[in-house]
């Protein structure tokens, strides 16, 4: 069992020291620009945290996936959204004509300045 850091990774470094295995790496060469864990060393912080701690701080949804490829932090979770209140979210953009905008960046961007999408 094991966590994997994505492309989406924007290299911010708050996962780093906050993992109690010290399983996550400054990417090297090819692997830029996108931290990386390691397997082995990865615990999912079971026995120490409720929940993984690299998610915990991860301030890009989708940037940290379980061994399945389920984000840690799926798309509306920073902001509090479910995932049906996240799907309308995006219903209605597709609606007022703003259908394939970055709406993850868009909703961050909103959440960071107090707004609500």
């Amino acid at each position: 069992m094991a966590l994997a850091i994505v492309d989406s990774c924007v290299n911010c470094w708050a996962c780093l020291p906050v993992c109690p295995n010290q399983a996550i790496q400054a990417a090297a060469p090819p692997d830029l620009p996108h931290f990386s864990i390691d397997a082995m060393a990865c615990s999912e912080c079971l026995g120490d945290y409720a929940r993984p701690q690299c998610a915990e701080i991860c301030p890009v949804e989708g940037a940290i996936v379980d061994e399945l490829g389920d984000a840690l932090n799926p798309p509306g979770s920073l902001l509090g959204l479910s995932p049906a209140q996240w799907q309308d979210v995006q219903q209605r953009r597709v609606q007022q004509g703003n259908p394939q905008q970055d709406t993850t960046q868009r909703a961050n961007t909103s959440a960071a300045r107090g707004e609500t999408p």
